[in-house]
């Protein structure tokens, strides 16, 4: 995705010109985004959460391991005392139980990452929100995030310090 917005946004520019925009006074701005996110009491409330939930995974993953290898060494120790019909069933129960654990692993993976895309939603959604009523207010054409140029010249504006200052941020 953000390759594509850098390609839209180097597109956008090299199109300024034959827009007829070039008429106009063409205002580019920078905003450095993740100063913005560090800035943000709410992102360290996210990482909380995020922590929090991920602490919850590793402790059920663990419980299952922890299972796995109970039973395990429980059949290795009873094996040859047990009739094939039970050393079938304990051999099925392990095999479960290892399935139920590489499953988990991917599954909690793309849990982890839907719940931290819900979280950042709405502290993305506020800085684009100042970004745009920043850019509004000073008139500006473009804002772009330096993380996607590679040269900034010395006439472009940090719009950073007025987007913070709309958000309230320091």
């Amino acid at each position: 995705m953000i390759a594509k917005m850098r390609k839209l946004i180097v597109l956008w520019i090299a199109l300024l010109p034959s827009l007829g925009i070039c008429a106009q006074e063409v205002k580019i701005a920078i905003v450095n985004q993740a100063e913005l996110f560090n800035a943000m009491p709410e992102v360290s409330e996210v990482e909380t959460k995020i922590a929090a939930i991920n602490e919850q995974y590793e402790k059920d993953l663990k419980v299952m391991q922890d299972e796995f290898q109970k039973k395990y060494a429980d059949y290795m120790a009873q094996q040859d005392s047990l009739t094939e019909n039970i050393k079938l069933r304990r051999q099925q129960e392990i095999q479960d139980l290892d399935t139920r654990i590489q499953n988990y692993v991917p599954s909690a993976r793309q849990d982890m990452e839907r719940q931290a895309e819900e979280l950042y939603a709405p502290i993305r959604e506020k800085v684009q929100r100042a970004i745009q009523a920043v850019g509004e207010e000073k008139g500006y054409t473009v804002i772009i995030s330096p993380q996607v140029l590679l040269y900034i010249g010395s006439a472009t504006i940090d719009a950073t310090p007025f987007v913070k200052a709309k958000m309230g941020l320091k």
